[in-house]
């Protein structure tokens, strides 16, 4: 039996503006389910693979409606616990018809907030080959940060492969110097990391994907993966380096979620065992599905769906 996908996070509540302006001005929203992690979880399950989640929720509607979403999606909510005091968090998101969409987070305090050590220790890591982090977790609470290196410790004496995202959040954080620190001591115990060009001209100074590539490694992490946006990604391994061209898609709708799609399309690759050019190749793919739909991840395709895409459009030069 196949061993699959676990990721640790906070799953939300998302209302998405349904006309364009201010949210204040908003008077009709649609219901959703959002985060990163999520996100990552959805597009894992969709491609057939086998993908857990821990995470805590309130015992209020949002909380319900999150469970019963990740079970919609294939995602294992054996890791999933409920909190009697602390509620769930929720997001309003805005619509646009270019540029980034206004978000307002109800975040703070929230039950999975309250995930600790003892929750990652109650986990059989045997059940799992992946981990994959975000530097959302890790900045949602003091007991969070440490549940984030705990997994990683355990994971690690599991043998389990680790790759992290940073997604930087710089809101969660009590200071800028307080969250590059902390990201990058993060990514120097994973054996992939993912950033995004402009996160690393934020945690490594400069926004070059080699330079950034070259200043992970040198940190500890055996692998890199820069994001750089519809021109595709630059990739850095112990064997190799190279440049994988971005999809050429008709119109972008939203840009929210690519980047977890894009580390899907990876993870997923990677689980099944293809080469690393192709699984990053893959991550292009889905990140460009993904800006073609308005909701966080309703454009994750299935393995069909993922092919016909690929076959079906140009890449750009890069």
């Amino acid at each position: 039996m196949s061993k699959g996908l676990l990721l640790v996070g906070e799953p939300m509540g998302l209302l998405i503006a349904k006309q364009e302006g201010a949210l204040e001005t908003v008077r009709d929203y649609s219901l959703a389910v959002a985060g990163a992690e999520f996100n990552v979880a959805t597009g894992i399950s969709r491609l057939g693979l086998k993908v857990s989640y821990l995470t805590k929720l309130g015992d209020d509607p949002f909380g319900k409606l999150i469970e019963s979403t990740l079970r919609g999606n294939g995602i294992d909510s054996s890791l999933v616990s409920y909190s009697s005091k602390e509620r769930t968090g929720f997001m309003l998101k805005g619509k646009v018809s270019k540029g980034d969409p206004q978000i307002f987070y109800f975040r703070s305090g929230s039950a999975a907030s309250t995930l600790s050590e003892s929750d990652v220790e109650k986990i059989d890591f045997t059940k799992f080959s992946h981990i994959h982090l975000t530097g959302i977790a890790p900045a949602l609470s003091e007991t969070t940060l440490k549940a984030v290196y705990k997994m990683i410790e355990l994971g690690r004496k599991a043998g389990l492969y680790i790759s992290f995202d940073p997604n930087l959040r710089p809101q969660l954080w009590a200071s800028r110097e307080l969250m590059v620190k902390t990201m990058n001591d993060l990514a120097s115990k994973a054996d992939l990391v993912m950033p995004g060009d402009g996160e690393g001209d934020i945690l490594c100074g400069s926004s070059e994907p080699e330079k950034i590539a070259a200043f992970y490694q040198k940190l500890g992490a055996k692998s890199v993966i820069v994001k750089c946006g519809p021109q595709g990604a630059y990739y850095a391994t112990p064997e190799k380096t190279g440049k994988v061209a971005g999809f050429i898609i008709d119109k972008v709708v939203d840009t929210v979620g690519a980047g977890d799609g894009f580390a899907a399309g990876v993870l997923s690759g990677l689980m099944e065992g293809i080469d690393f050019d192709k699984a990053v190749e893959r991550g292009c793919a889905i990140g460009a599905i993904q800006c073609t739909f308005t909701g966080d991840n309703e454009g994750l395709p299935t393995p069909k769906q993922l092919q016909d895409f690929m076959s079906s459009h140009k890449r750009r030069d890069f």
